[in-house]
C-alpha cells in the first residue's frame, strides 16, 4: 500500500490580484520522485514555495503524514525540517567552507552534536562526490560544485522529502550534467523527491509520476510514458512539442 507524505487539497495562493494556483490537490507518496513541468509562469516553483510555507496559501489544505500543517498551533519549525530544499542559486553560506555550510544547519536546528553532525555531513559530501572539497569556500567552486554542496546541506538534515526548485536553471549547460547525475543516484536510494524542472530528458528517465502545470493548475498528471508518450490534454502536447523541438 502506498503511503501518503503530503497531501494538498484545494490549494489557491494569489499575489493581489493574480492567481497564481488554482484549487490544487496533489499527493506526494513515500519514496517516489514527483517531477513538476510547464512553461514560466505556469506556478510550478510557487507551489513548491507553497509545499515548504516559504510562501503562505491563500486558501487549502497541506497535510505531512496526516496532520494540517496550516491548522493553528502547528511547529512549521519542526515541519520544515522534514524538508530538504534546494535552490535555483545555491543559498549557500558564502562566509562558511563546505563542510560548515553541512553542519550549521543540523547543530543549530537539529541541535545534533558536532562529531555527529560533521560525519553526517562528510558522508553526504561523498554521496554527491564533494567530499574533496570541505575546506573549499563557496567563492572557489564552480556552479555545478555549488549545488552539488547544496544538495549534500539538505541531504544532512535527513528530510522525509527532498524538493528541488529547478536546480539547473542557474548552471552553465556543461554542469547541468554533473547535478542531475547526482539526483538521478539520489532517485534510485528510495529518498522522496518533488522536482520542478525544465530538463524533459531527466523528468522523463527517473520519475515515477511526472505533474504537467499550466496557468496555476495541474492539466494532466500520469507516468512519464503517459505524459512523454501519449498525452491526452491539447495543450501538454502543444508543451512537450515546443520544449523537445528546442532541446533537439
Amino acid at each position: 500500500m502506498t503511503e501518503s507524505i503530503i497531501e494538498i487539497k484545494h490549494l489557491r495562493k494569489s499575489f493581489g490580484d493574480n492567481e497564481v494556483l488554482k484549487d490544487i490537490d496533489f499527493t506526494v507518496n513515500k519514496g517516489e520522485v514527483v517531477s513538476i513541468i510547464g512553461s514560466s509562469g505556469s506556478g510550478k516553483s510557487t507551489l513548491l514555495r507553497c509545499i515548504n510555507l516559504l510562501e503562505t496559501p491563500t486558501s487549502g489544505e497541506i497535510h505531512y503524514q496526516g496532520q494540517d500543517v496550516l491548522q493553528k498551533g502547528y511547529s512549521l519549525t519542526k515541519y520544515r525540517t522534514h524538508l530538504g530544499m534546494v535552490f535555483q542559486s545555491f543559498n549557500l553560506f558564502n562566509n562558511l567552507n563546505v563542510l560548515e555550510n553541512c553542519i550549521t544547519g543540523q547543530v543549530t536546528v537539529l541541535k545534533r552534536g558536532r562529531a555527529e553532525a560533521t560525519k553526517t555531513a562528510v558522508a553526504n559530501l561523498e554521496k554527491v562526490g564533494m567530499a574533496s572539497y570541505q575546506k573549499a569556500m563557496p567563492a572557489q567552486l564552480s556552479g555545478g560544485q555549488k549545488q552539488r554542496v547544496a544538495i549534500a546541506r539538505a541531504l544532512s538534515m535527513n528530510p522525509d522529502v527532498m524538493l528541488f526548485d529547478e536546480p539547473t536553471s542557474a548552471l552553465d549547460p556543461e554542469m547541468v550534467g554533473e547535478v542531475l547525475k547526482t539526483m538521478k543516484s539520489l532517485a534510485h536510494t528510495g529518498l522522496t523527491m518533488v522536482i520542478v524542472t525544465h530538463e524533459m530528458a531527466f523528468a522523463r528517465d527517473v520519475s515515477d509520476r511526472v505533474i504537467f502545470m499550466d496557468q496555476g493548475v495541474i492539466a494532466e498528471e500520469g507516468t512519464p510514458e503517459d505524459i512523454f508518450g501519449n498525452p491526452k490534454e491539447a495543450r501538454t502536447k502543444e508543451f512537450l512539442q515546443r520544449v523537445l523541438e528546442k532541446e533537439e
